[in-house]
């Protein structure tokens, strides 16, 4: 069985739910960020971390991507060949390193670092974020998923990100993002995980 580690709340959200899609068992082990706990599997303190048997995977993208190639048959990784892995890394890429990152510096700001050293960085992170929904729209263009017709891990991370996004009141503009993240967030794999330790208490 799977143990899935981390913060109520957290990043932890995404594992959880990618668990639920493919149907795997887990145990949810809940350990704040930096603890000793925490430390004990990164080094650098953070979560969320898969444990599988001997191998611990750290980062949410990677733990995604982890658990896509170990259950190929359930469809949700990349497509095939070299150009399938390409398409799907350029996709895990973008949603981290861009589309997540005015939400990342948003939350860091307002509840992550030291008092002392927050700024209003609202004003920047909005800018931010509208143009990366611009972005993620012409990436998806006619596409029901990110990578075409079928869901999959790629599809976990951004309905993730667009949870949190409607959570902080990031306004959204496209209807096609829009109706994008209607169609992910609203499937009952993504519930069940929440309920198992996803959401916040």
């Amino acid at each position: 069985m799977y143990k899935a580690v981390g913060s109520r709340g957290s990043r932890v959200s995404r594992v959880l739910w990618m668990l639920e899609e493919l149907g795997q068992p887990y145990e949810f082990v809940e350990v704040k960020l930096r603890s000793p706990e925490a430390y004990a599997l990164n080094p650098s303190g953070k979560v969320p971390v898969l444990i599988d048997g001997e191998l611990t995977v750290t980062d949410s993208a990677a733990i995604c991507v982890y658990l896509a190639d170990k259950h190929a048959d359930k469809g949700m990784g990349a497509n095939p060949g070299v150009a399938g892995r390409a398409e799907m890394d350029s996709w895990m890429h973008f949603a981290q390193s861009e589309f997540e990152a005015p939400l990342w510096n948003k939350l860091r700001h307002r509840f992550l670092l030291p008092k002392e050293v927050r700024v209003d960085v609202g004003p920047a992170a909005a800018y931010d974020f509208a143009s990366e929904t611009k972005a993620l729209d012409r990436r998806l263009a006619e596409k029901p998923f990110a990578l075409g017709d079928r869901f999959s891990a790629v599809d976990v991370l951004l309905g993730d990100m667009g949870g949190w996004a409607r959570a902080g009141k990031f306004p959204i503009e496209s209807e096609r993002v829009n109706a994008y993240f209607n169609r992910v967030l609203s499937r009952p794999a993504r519930a069940r995980a929440q309920a198992n330790g996803g959401a916040m208490k």
